[in-house]
């Protein structure tokens, strides 16, 4: 027999390991580097939260005194995941758009950001996990008392099992404070805890699939002998109540969407939507295996422990008396991770929803100074967050103290079902019915939730506890038909369903009838259709006018719940987004929604519109969101989306329209430099031949070498001249589509041969004092032959390699000139090894008037590549500068229809 000390030790080896995987996990996701933590094994994995010790002890013992009907408790779930497309996607859609924190936030953000829903969900929450908390505590209280009662040696020996309990506890209330409550955005993914929950679901499901096999072919004597053995056993006589059946089935499924942990993980770590298409058949696939000897065991425990024996340890019991000491450990570290990792995520989704719909609104309350008081709030959130998790489990040990420790660990499971169901009708309504109202949603939750207390959770401390005997037996003041098991007389039906028709019936009715009565408020309505439309208008609705609010108030605020930097980034990024520097945004209703939902992150959606409208004034809608609210046809939500399509045109036709000003602000600087240049271009000749011509009319006796000089002047101005108006007189040709082309054979090779021997390739430019230019040519690959104007094509050509010389502000200038065929086109590059082009500049180069630099320190009118743009455009090709190539980068392009390899 296995030592107890040795058995604890074990333990805390294995709570170790755990605090060691889940604290590798934390500095992967904090890295980044986590893309296997995100994958929808992981996600899958860690829904097994689901399997608590409930499943792992309990299933066996409630099989062993009901049947099947264990297998309810697993056919629920598998029926709402195979139905993800319907109800879970839309979940977890909600959850990311409206950055959900925990089931308390999704209603009361649904119904009007509601504190009041957020304060009853979080407390009924609290009262209906605390008898599930208290059935972990006590499944490991059980197990050690296995072993402690089969005589385990050892210098450690429990005294009191209920002190074990505490400690307990209090070791998972560390753990999770630890790993549960590292980051105040609970939006964000708890990568240790979920990791651990996942490396404790492999566990306990190897350790129950081993005690399973050993059952049937170490003790059973196989697979046959089992199936006898389950055939002549109680189990096979048991009759299957139908009422029982449907009703566990019912809770089972409405379990998975409401028990705070199941929320927690389903939609609160979903890293991916699409992880749900995975999780539909790979979580019922794991029940299955979790489910696969339940009845095995079951009929060989009863047929093998001796009368008397507790069923719900089995697991336990059963490897131990057959000397199976390293089997029946597993089985315990199996039943372990079930219970610890239930009450790991539990506490957390519990803390977060104390924190943030109790403590938060106490503390806006209480504070007059409010959102704008100075100091920082996320110690606070923190704190409490810490506190609640303590809280929560000292409330689930206090319970398993109170009842006694009930053997039965299927019946505490089952209340907490019940209790939590009551979330259903609102959570279901609010996702698919824009009608549902708040008051609806409180008028269910209050009778369906008084209901389940007086039915089922108090008389569960037993008599005396809280209800008297003569209260439970006869009804308060004596009204029978008002005892709590029996209302309206009717004792016939099992407890359970009893008070699952009787609170659930209540809680649908009441929720279905006040909503209908009422009418909801602008908020309500906006925040309906939201949710019931959140894959039309996944964005979030418009909730605030320009009020008094002011900047630096609002980001004062926001650095107290998000932290400096965070806060600063988000307040920065969004005055970047309006065009504005620094870190203060005009406090637009655009913004604050924004701010919101990225507040609603950390304290929930409900403190963070009350922070903010401590701050702003006023939440107010718009004559448009009404008109949007109180239409319900399709043809106004099609007339919505149109207005919204227009806006978002305006947008970029401004924005365009801004662009175009800017472009048309530096066009007429260029225009001007322009017209001045060419003022001067013109007169400076004009004037040099009037003068000449002057000097040789008024001088008769000039010396003939007098006369060829000034003669020689007066040509090379006229040239100079001709050439200016020859440009301008091009360019215009090119523009009227008045150019005459002459299309002809030619070849690449020899007219590139042909352009930079009239550019004066290798020589320097624009300056003495410049080094020769190297150019660089690809022979083999300027092979092509065209069927184009070559003059033409040569004309853009040698004003690239010109321009290359005079502008390249390389030390040693280099062009490199490459052809190759691209997209059904031959493209010749020409890129140099210089500064390039500023980006703001780009976008201008092939404009009439465009210049760059000082004109005169080049020369030319600038008319160059806007006389390469029209050529270009007149032979069916292009020319477009290439950005990111290191230097200026310019590529010319023709069809292949103007091409032919040579």
């Amino acid at each position: 027999m296995i030592a107890f000390d040795m058995l604890v030790a074990i333990c805390l080896v294995y709570v170790a390991l755990l605090f060691g995987v889940a604290f590798l996990a934390e500095r992967r996701g904090a890295r980044g580097t986590n893309g296997w933590l995100r994958s929808p094994v992981i996600y899958t994995l860690s829904l097994s939260v689901y399997c608590t010790a409930w499943t792992f002890y309990g299933a066996v013992g409630y099989a062993a005194r009901s049947g099947l009907e264990f297998a309810t408790i697993y056919l629920g779930p598998t029926l709402v995941l195979i139905g993800w497309w319907w109800t879970l996607r839309k979940l977890v859609r909600i959850g990311k758009t409206q950055r959900i924190t925990s089931i308390a936030d999704l209603i009361s953000s649904r119904y009007g950001k509601s504190n009041m829903l957020g304060v009853i969900v979080t407390l009924i929450a609290v009262v209906g996990t605390t008898p599930y908390i208290a059935l972990q505590l006590q499944s490991v209280t059980l197990s050690f008392a296995v072993f402690a009662a089969a005589g385990a040696d050892g210098p450690w020996q429990p005294t009191d099992l209920k002190a074990a309990a505490f400690s307990v506890a209090a070791g998972l209330a560390v753990f999770t404070v630890i790993f549960g409550t590292r980051n105040l955005d609970a939006n964000e993914r708890h990568h240790g805890v979920v990791t651990a929950i996942a490396v404790e679901a492999a566990v306990k499901l190897v350790a129950l699939l081993a005690v399973g096999l050993f059952v049937v072919w170490g003790i059973g004597g196989g697979a046959q002998a089992t199936l006898a053995r389950i055939e002549a056993s109680p189990l096979a006589g048991m009759p299957l109540a139908p009422g029982r059946w449907i009703g566990l089935t019912f809770l089972a499924g409405a379990a998975i969407l409401t028990l705070p942990r199941m929320f927690q993980v389903l939609v609160v770590e979903n890293e991916d939507e699409r992880h749900l298409a995975t999780a539909a058949w790979a979580f019922p696939a794991y029940v299955f295996l979790m489910s696969l000897f339940v009845v095995p065991i079951a009929a060989v425990g009863l047929a093998e422990m001796p009368p008397g024996a507790n069923p719900d340890l089995f697991v336990l019991t059963l490897p131990l008396a057959r000397g199976q000491d390293g089997l029946a450990t597993l089985a315990f570290l199996g039943g372990f991770s079930s219970a610890t990792s239930m009450v790991i995520v539990a506490a957390i989704a519990l803390s977060t929803m104390v924190s943030n719909h109790i403590v938060m609104p106490l503390f806006l309350h209480w504070t007059r100074a409010g959102a704008t008081m100075s100091g920082d709030v996320r110690k606070l959130v923190l704190r409490a967050r810490r506190l609640s998790i303590g809280g929560v489990l000292l409330l689930g040990y206090l319970y398993y103290r109170l009842t006694g420790g009930s053997e039965a660990l299927a019946e505490i499971g089952l209340i907490s079902f019940a209790g939590v169901a009551q979330f259903l009708p609102a959570l279901l309504g609010g996702i698919l019915w824009r009608g549902a109202t708040r008051a609806g949603a409180l008028a269910g939750l209050t009778f369906g939730f008084a209901l389940w207390a007086y039915t089922l959770f108090l008389p569960s401390f037993g008599e005396g506890a809280v209800m008297s005997a003569g209260l439970l037996a006869d009804g308060p003041w004596g009204i029978g038909w008002l005892r709590p098991q029996g209302l309206f007389g009717l004792d016939g039906l099992d407890p359970l369903v009893h008070a699952v028709v009787f609170s659930m019936g209540a809680n649908a009715l009441a929720f279905t009838l006040v909503s209908m009565l009422d009418f909801p408020g602008p908020m309500e309505r906006l925040q309906a259709a939201q949710f019931v439309n959140v894959f039309d208008h996944s964005p979030a609705g418009q909730g605030w006018s320009q009020g008094r609010a002011e900047a630096e108030d609002l980001l004062l605020m926001a650095q107290r719940i998000l932290g400096a930097d965070d806060a600063q980034r988000l307040f920065q990024r969004a005055a970047i987004d309006q065009g504005k520097q620094g870190y203060l945004p005009d406090p637009t209703p655009e913004f604050l929604q924004r701010l919101e939902r990225k507040l609603a992150g950390s304290v929930g959606a409900a403190t963070a519109h009350a922070m903010v409208g401590q701050i702003v004034g006023r939440s107010s809608v718009s004559v448009e969101d009404l008109m949007r609210v109180a239409d319900e046809t399709a043809q106004m939500m099609e007339y919505s989306s149109q207005l919204e399509a227009k806006s978002e045109e305006l947008a970029r036709t401004a924005r365009q329209l801004r662009e175009v000003n800017e472009k048309l602000t530096s066009l007429s600087v260029q225009k001007d430099a322009f017209l001045s240049q060419i003022s001067h271009e013109l007169r400076t000749p004009m004037t040099s031949i009037r003068a000449f011509s002057e000097i040789l009319m008024e001088n008769d006796d000039l010396p003939p070498e007098r006369l060829v000089d000034y003669s020689r002047i007066i040509h090379q101005e006229s040239m100079r001249l001709t050439r200016l108006l020859d440009d301008l007189l091009d360019l215009s040709v090119l523009e009227n589509g008045q150019v005459s082309l002459h299309p002809q054979p030619v070849s690449l090779s020899d007219l590139l041969d042909r352009s930079v021997a009239a550019a004066g390739g290798g020589s320097g430019g624009g300056g003495s004092g410049r080094a020769s230019m190297t150019i660089r040519r690809d022979p083999a690959a300027e092979q092509v032959a065209l069927v184009t104007d070559g003059d033409r094509l040569s004309q853009v050509f040698i004003n690239l390699v010109t321009n290359a010389q005079k502008y390249c502000d390389a030390a040693e200038p280099v062009l490199t000139i490459s052809v190759a065929e691209e997209d059904g086109a031959v493209a010749v590059d020409f890129v140099d090894n210089g500064s390039g082009i500023p980006e703001r500049s780009q976008s201008i180069i092939f404009e009439k008037f465009s210049r760059l630099t000082d004109p005169r320190k080049a020369g030319g009118a600038g008319l160059g590549l806007a006389i390469c743009r029209e050529i270009m455009l007149r032979l069916g090709g292009a020319i477009v500068y290439l950005p990111g190539q290191g230097g200026a980068a310019f590529r010319v392009t023709l069809p292949l229809g103007c091409a032919d390899a040579a």
